[in-house]
Formats: structure tokens, C-alpha cells, sequence
């Protein structure tokens, strides 16, 4: 039997190639300009820092935050990413992820809010995570290219789509389960909506955002890897490099680094949520 084709390739290349991208690539051009600006800056200062002090950081705030078994782990952590010559691999790694988890906090922790204070809003953000969660990552790092080149950027870009959704579901979830006897006491005693928000609502939502924020640095990581295969630098490249020259000894020795770090800020953005509680 023949059956009716629907042309949605042929739609969509002739859209992006013959109008979007020749009225569209100066816009995505100087977005890319920023985004490459911002993580040079965090790359750079992360690299021109001496690892020692670096190190110190890490180990002094594991110990204050979460306490001495994770600053331990943290100070033999960093002992092994220098001695296998993986530390600047592990600053343009954790360069790439903090401007990832900046613009992912920055756009998710609002529309979370949005969405929780507005049923319109939520109907039209609902969907559009469940289809950023939901569609394959190889998928949308074709449009990160397209639009973005190689390197850094484009991995932001898609590490965004990926890693974005939990700080808005997390965001809105917090806020959902504040006790609605609080919420009805702040309200008798004259708290605008504003002030509802800021003073009661978000104090008591801190653990659930952080709980988003934790999951976002952690995806953030996890995308290292698949980054690097459209030209993102630092530990994944380093893998992709293990992958492809079948090197197990360099792919296990950076793929324990990438395990380094997310379990050194997996546990202390943890411990910083539960010290968020009231």
C-alpha cells in the first residue's frame, strides 16, 4: 500500500535554510558573542587561579557545609585531578557548567514562579518541559550547531535544554507545598502578594529550589561528554579523545575526574539545601 508521506523534513530544512537562518544568524550571532564572552571570563579566571587556592576553597566550604568526611574527599579529589594532569580539563569542565547552571537558575527559578501564581502560564510551561525532558539530546544539539557553530556555547545552549526543566518543576513544587495556613496568616495580616511571595512563600520553597539546583549542577555535568562532541573543551573532550583512539587508560582517567566533581558539589549543594530548611 502506498501511504501519505508528510514532507516535515523537507518543511523544516527549507524553512531554517531559505528564511530563518539569513533573517535570524546576526541575532543568534551576538548571543553567542555574550555567551562565549561570559565563559572565556569564568574559563580563564578558573585557570589563572593556582589550583592550590582552588583546592583550599573547595576543601574549606565541603568542611563548613557539609563537614570533614567531604572535605576529605575533596582535598584527595583535587590531589588526583592534578597528578594525572587533569585539572585545567577540570576548570573549562566546571567553566562551562557554571555558566550552564547561571542561565539554567536564572530563566528556571522565574518560570517556576510564574508557573506556580499562574494557571495560564503553567498550561503553556507544562508542556514545553515535558518535551525539553523528553526529547533526545542528540536531537538538539543539531540546532545548537546550526545556530551556535563549535565549542562552549553550543554546549551551554543544549545543556540548558536539558538541565533547565528541574529548577522550574522543583521551583514550582516548593512553592505548591508551603502550608496554605501560612499562606492564609501572611494574608490576614496585610502581606501584599509581593511580600507573600518574597518573605513566605520562597523562605519556605529555598529547600525545594535547592533540591532543583542540585539536579541541574548534576545534569550539567552529565552532559560533559556528549558536549564535547560538538567541540565544548574540558573533561568530556578528553573521554570523546579515549572513546575514539579506544584509550581506556584516558577515558577512565578523566571520566573518574567528571565523578570527582559531581560528587564533591552534588554533596555540597545538598547539604546547602537542607540548611535552607526553617
Amino acid at each position: 500500500m502506498n501511504y501519505f508521506k508528510l514532507p516535515l523534513e523537507e518543511w523544516t530544512n527549507t524553512f531554517i535554510n531559505d528564511w530563518f537562518l539569513p533573517n535570524m544568524s546576526g541575532f543568534f550571532d551576538g548571543i553567542s558573542n555574550v555567551f562565549q564572552s561570559f565563559i572565556d571570563m569564568i574559563t580563564k579566571l578558573l585557570i589563572a587561579v593556582p589550583p592550590e587556592i582552588i583546592a583550599i576553597i573547595l576543601i574549606i566550604l565541603a568542611w563548613r557545609i557539609s563537614g570533614k568526611g567531604l572535605a576529605l574527599f575533596t582535598l584527595v579529589g583535587c590531589l588526583y585531578m592534578g597528578s594525572v594532569g587533569m585539572w585545567e580539563a577540570a576548570m573549562q569542565t566546571v567553566g562551562i557548567m557554571i555558566v550552564s547552571t547561571i542561565v539554567s537558575v536564572f530563566i528556571g527559578v522565574p518560570l517556576g514562579i510564574l508557573s506556580e501564581t499562574s494557571k495560564g502560564v503553567d498550561k503553556v510551561i507544562r508542556p514545553i518541559l515535558d518535551f525539553m525532558q523528553t526529547l533526545p539530546i542528540f536531537v538538539y544539539l543539531i540546532p545548537s550547531i546550526l545556530l551556535f557553530g563549535l565549542g562552549g556555547v553550543p554546549a551551554v545552549i543544549a545543556t540548558f535544554v536539558f538541565a533547565a526543566p528541574p529548577a522550574v518543576r522543583m521551583t514550582s513544587l516548593g512553592i505548591k507545598q508551603v502550608p496554605a495556613e501560612v499562606v492564609e496568616a501572611s494574608k490576614a495580616f496585610g502581606s501584599t502578594t509581593t511580600q507573600l511571595l518574597f518573605k513566605v512563600q520562597l523562605p519556605l520553597a529555598m529547600p525545594a529550589i535547592m533540591a532543583g539546583v542540585n539536579q541541574t549542577i548534576m545534569l550539567s555535568l552529565s552532559m560533559a561528554v556528549v558536549s564535547s562532541m560538538i567541540g565544548a573543551p574540558g573533561l568530556g573532550s578528553s573521554v570523546l579523545r579515549g572513546i575514539a583512539t579506544v584509550n581506556v587508560g584516558l577515558g577512565l582517567t578523566a571520566g573518574l575526574a567528571i565523578v570527582v566533581l559531581a560528587i564533591i558539589l552534588d554533596r555540597i549543594t545538598q547539604s546547602l539545601g537542607q540548611k535552607t530548611k526553617f
